[in-house]
């Protein structure tokens, strides 16, 4: 469970998290009224830390709680949970202090600052003492008189009265003036009049202990008690006086249509029968008050105390028809041969029987289907770790607002595919696992690799009775949803499960190996059409005298020498480029982007060469000055047309730079232009949603559809055409984290996302897989993945959860169908030192089974693979995983994850059965759209799989395709046909692999659809060795 998980929809970076380089970036210094200064970091305590007004918004600031504060008066002000705000004159002598690092949420409003934590208060003060709450002597022209009782069947005021949150007594003397007397009541009401009634006599003053809602310095009554003012010199009053105030307005003297007696009620056992009380009146009838009701469109009234008067459409509170019905037993004021009802019974009239709902308690009826109520639970339990944090049971803080109920949280959850719901503070929804009942869900979110990497339970969270959880829901008041630390849980009751994760063991778990050591530190990996393995490295990662280019030759890996071939460094820096396989003859690589200035325009093309066993001598080629991109981009992605151009999207200038919001293409399809950089006219293609969405759509997913090119980008998805660029389909928005809809699946909160498996004939629409990602309010890593067939009539985004959180993962489609989800952390964004608590498991995902059934936890590794980590399926079947810069900084500081020189594979399932890997032998490597080729297989029941040669960066595996294409088999002697077209199958390089079963054969390259756009005479310029156009060689 994320700590930061405890957090309402607003913006919840962990500033604790980042190395002090980073937090600097973004952390500024809060601006505070004179006077003011912060206090640091405090525990909330049961009946709170600050006790006084409060409120909360998604929009909440440091700046706008302590105005707020000032507001009320009050000395002290606390932001906590990012959107809550407290104010109060006194820290509650429970409090004490606490660490900064457990105040560390972001605050809704402004990211940049930090609004406390779960049960933990970002305090400041204003320097003022205050003295205990107290009685003016004197207001204006009123002298403090004393605390007396209501009156007797009456207000004891009865000439005027109003009701406010900001209630003060200077508010209430203001409203009163002309009149003798004010008294205000219950913390909030105000009452005038020149006499007092019937039964109001002097009470004891501590009897008026309730402040004043707008001025925790002053008393305002209490529950049938008034802290009362005189116009100064006025006599004292008698012990009992009559009331003087008089009405002219006439009393109604029938009902409305409709309206009986129901006779006298009891009020509610924990709250008001009727939820909305009408002015008193001294000429209050029943007539009166039915009219009241009626005329404001309610259809039950009921008559009180004489002068009271509330209306609703239903009875809550397990208010009951009184056993007694002469206890109504209070004239009408208006009417005294009536009887309004009297203190806790009412006079009740309705239109038709009313419905009566019982004394809040949990819903247990009339909730979704399969879902029941668990029981209240403690949440917040103290940690084994340190005592100074609390674990919340359910780690997902969905909102928290006016509008709560259980119905629509679990639905929520639901969605989501979480099997618990739980309500806590009225107001508050959080999503789990029935699980989170025995297992806490809670990642460190430090990026220090000595620090505490997850939470548990010092003890496992009480069941208590249900009369702890008892606050109201507050869009369902007749429920009750928790209290302070007190949950009100419901939990997914079905002999089907929301989801199933398989936990296979032994080889069917698949296992993670060392490969080899490596020389640099990667952030683009891609395999040749030769087999070997080409590596890029950003300027200045890893050691001085380093170039940052070599090429693995995966059949030397026994001799690490023999392995390695170090290349010459790239002339300008590759770091966050793009890259793919080019459709040409001899399968060049090209790397487009970079950092920064003149490598935002680079064009960087290797032409594989060598052999297995003997090295190349090819190097990558470059030309600053006569081959560029048209505008700088940093993280930009390409991909090959359908005409089998290259395509460059998006990316942006420089850090925290503005957005390059284009798209190009090369070769370019301007002329001759030398006023430009490129050298040539400008022919790229703004695009608005991506300028719109910045800077959160780095790295956009794109890939070639029939009807043109699709595009995932943030948490948006769309079709554009392939010749103009315009939209011609928006898809629904991506779902994200289920506490925060602004989740990414796009760098910087990076995901990864493929095209999920195609069949022969390919008619059927392609489908696209997101996984993991994270929000853009607070780096909650996402814990589903997404799915859908965008060129399907009213496509939907299927939610799968996964089982656990993941930013930065890689995933890399198998021979058999299947992709492997590996990498990442459970916390954090991408980028240098913003993410932690490093997730070491591999998933598989199965698209073949049912939905909610699709994936199954593999065996874990030991390293770390964070920011800058890659995986790429090799020929071999094996996933090859590297990389890992999560600080940017050589040597790696000793207080975050190293970075990662080490090559690991990652063997799957199909690997370790035991079962013999089929043969094939192929002559033409070389295909045509639709062309027929055959094929010697080892076995006569083969499939075959065609895997898209990818460059792999910052999860976007550029080039990703699985294609199952058809095959018929007599004997050992077999027959593939291509795809059909381009737009099913992208003219390129893929891995072709023939499957028994699910166990794949060493797989070879060959190219489909040849190279329609002629890249293998471009650039015709010295230094690029060129392959020329025509047919693969043999």
């Amino acid at each position: 469970m994320l700590h930061e998980m405890k957090t309402a929809l607003g913006a919840v970076i962990f500033l604790s998290a980042l190395p002090l380089s980073q937090a600097a970036l973004i952390a500024k210094r809060v601006t505070l009224p004179a006077g003011w200064t912060s206090q640091g970091c405090f525990t909330d305590v049961p009946g709170r830390t600050l006790a006084g007004a409060n409120y909360a918004a998604d929009t909440m600031t440091v700046e706008s709680c302590v105005a707020f504060c000032i507001s009320k008066n009050a000395a002290y002000a606390g932001v906590e949970y990012s959107t809550e705000c407290f104010c109060g004159n006194i820290l509650a002598a429970a409090a004490v202090p606490a660490p900064s690092t457990e105040c560390s949420m972001a605050c809704g409003g402004d990211a940049t600052e930090s609004c406390g934590g779960p049960n933990r208060l970002s305090v400041y003060w204003s320097g003022v003492v205050v003295s205990p709450p107290a009685n003016k002597p004197t207001v204006g022209t009123y002298d403090f008189l004393g605390c007396r009782t209501e009156g007797n069947g009456a207000r004891a005021l009865g000439a005027k009265d109003t009701a406010s949150d900001t209630m003060t007594i200077e508010t209430c003397a203001t409203f009163c003036a002309g009149y003798t007397y004010f008294g205000t009541e219950f913390g909030r009401e105000c009452y005038c009049g020149n006499t007092f009634g019937v039964g109001s006599v002097a009470a004891a003053a501590g009897d008026c202990s309730m402040l004043c809602a707008g001025d925790s310095s002053e008393f305002c009554g209490a529950g049938g008690r008034l802290t009362v003012y005189a116009v100064s010199g006025t006599p004292p009053p008698s012990s009992t006086t009559t009331s003087g105030s008089t009405s002219t307005t006439p009393v109604p003297t029938t009902f409305p249509t409709g309206f009986t007696s129901q006779g006298c009620w009891t009020e509610g056992t924990t709250g008001r029968a009727l939820g909305h009380q009408q002015p008193d009146s001294n000429t209050n009838s029943l007539q009166a008050c039915v009219q009241t009701c009626a005329g404001l469109g309610y259809t039950i009234a009921g008559a009180e105390y004489g002068s009271q008067c509330f209306c609703d459409n239903f009875i809550y509170n397990g208010a009951t028809v009184a056993a007694n019905q002469a206890d109504c037993n209070v004239p009408c004021p208006g009417a005294p041969g009536e009887f309004c009802g009297a203190g806790g019974r009412l006079s009740l009239y309705s239109i038709g029987t009313p419905q009566v709902f019982e004394a809040p308690g949990p819903q247990k009826t009339g909730l979704p289907t399969s879902w029941t109520y668990h029981g209240c639970y403690q949440d917040n339990v103290v940690s084994v770790e340190a005592a100074n944090v609390n674990i919340g049971v359910l780690p997902y803080k969905v909102w928290d607002k006016p509008t709560n109920s259980p119905v629509e949280c679990i639905t929520q959850c639901q969605k989501f595919g979480f099997d618990a719901a739980g309500l806590e503070y009225g107001s508050q929804c959080f999503c789990g696992d029935k699980q989170n009942l025995l297992v806490a869900s809670m990642p460190s979110v430090s990026s220090n690799p000595s620090a505490v990497d997850s939470y548990t339970y010092s003890t496992l969270p009480q069941k208590f009775a249900d009369s702890q959880c008892n606050s109201p829901c507050t869009g369902a008041p007749q429920y009750l949803c928790g209290a302070g630390d007190r949950l009100t849980l419901y939990t997914w009751n079905s002999t089907t499960p929301l989801y199933k994760w398989d936990f296979p063991t032994g080889p069917a778990a698949g296992e993670y190996s060392l490969l080899i050591g490596g020389v640099i530190v990667p952030l683009i990996t891609s395999q040749t059409i030769l087999g070997k393995v080409t590596f890029l490295e950003k300027a200045g990662t890893g050691a001085p005298n380093g170039t940052g280019a070599v090429e693995l030759d995966l059949t030397q890996i026994d001799n690490f020498n023999a392995a390695w071939r170090t290349m010459t460094q790239p002339q300008s820096d590759v770091f966050c480029s793009g890259g793919v396989t080019m459709p040409d003859k001899k399968g060049r690589q090209i790397n487009v982007g970079g950092w920064a200035g003149e490598s935002n325009y680079g064009v960087r093309i290797y032409l594989p060469d060598g052999s297995p066993g003997v090295k190349g001598t090819n190097q990558w080629a470059e030309d600053k000055l006569h081959l560029k991109l048209q505008v700088p981009r940093w993280y930009p992605t390409a991909m090959v047309m359908a005409n089998g151009s290259i395509l460059i999207v998006g990316g942006e200038i420089g850090q925290n730079a503005a957005e390059q919001p284009t798209l190009e293409i090369l070769p370019p399809t301007g002329v001759a232009d030398g006023s430009t950089y490129s050298g040539y006219s400008n022919t790229t293609k703004y695009l608005d949603f991506l300028d719109r969405t910045a800077p959160f759509n780095l790295y956009p997913w794109c890939q070639v559809v029939p009807s043109g090119i699709l595009m995932v980008y943030y948490n948006e998805a769309r079709i554009v055409d392939e010749v103009n660029f315009d939209t011609i389909k928006t898809l629904p928005n991506l779902p994200g984290a289920v506490n925060d809809p602004t989740g990414g699946r796009s760098y910087q909160l990076q995901g990864a996302t493929v095209s999920l498996p195609q069949y022969a004939p390919f008619t059927d629409p392609l489908g696209v897989l997101a996984c993991g990602g994270s929000t853009e309010n607070g780096g909650h890593a996402i814990d589903n993945c997404v799915s859908m067939q965008p060129e399907a009539n009213n496509p939907e985004w299927l939610i799968e959860r996964m089982p656990s959180r993941r930013v930065m993962p890689c995933m890399a489609g198998l021979p058999d169908g299947t992709f492997v989800i590996l990498g990442g952390g459970q916390h954090g964004v991408a980028g240098f030192g913003l993410a932690g608590a490093p997730n070491y498991n591999a998933v598989l995902y199965d698209p073949t089974k049912p939905a909610h059934q699709r994936m199954s936890v593999m065996d874990n590794t030991t390293v770390a693979r964070m920011y800058h980590s890659e995986a790429i399926v090799l020929l071999d079947g094996r996933v090859m995983v590297s990389g890992s810069d999560p600080s940017g900084q050589f040597p790696s500081p000793d207080d975050n994850f190293p970075e990662e020189y080490r090559v690991e594979v990652f063997s799957p399932p199909y690997l370790l059965s035991g079962l013999a890997r089929p043969t094939f032998s192929i002559a033409n490597k070389d295909w045509g759209y639709g062309d027929t080729v055959t094929f010697t297989s080892s076995t006569g029941n083969s499939k075959v799989s065609l895997l898209g040669s990818v460059s792999s960066t910052h999860g976007n595996n550029m080039g990703q395709r699985t294609m199952f294409p058809a095959v018929s088999c007599a004997g050992t002697s077999c027959t593939v046909t291509a795809p059909p077209n381009a737009h099913a199958c992208p003219p390129g390089w893929y891995m072709m692999f023939v499957l028994d079963g699910p166990t794949p054969s060493i797989g070879q390259f060959v190219r489909i659809g040849g190279d329609p756009g002629n890249l293998g005479n471009w650039p015709d310029l010295p230094g690029f060795p060129l392959p020329g156009t025509g047919p693969v060689e043999p």
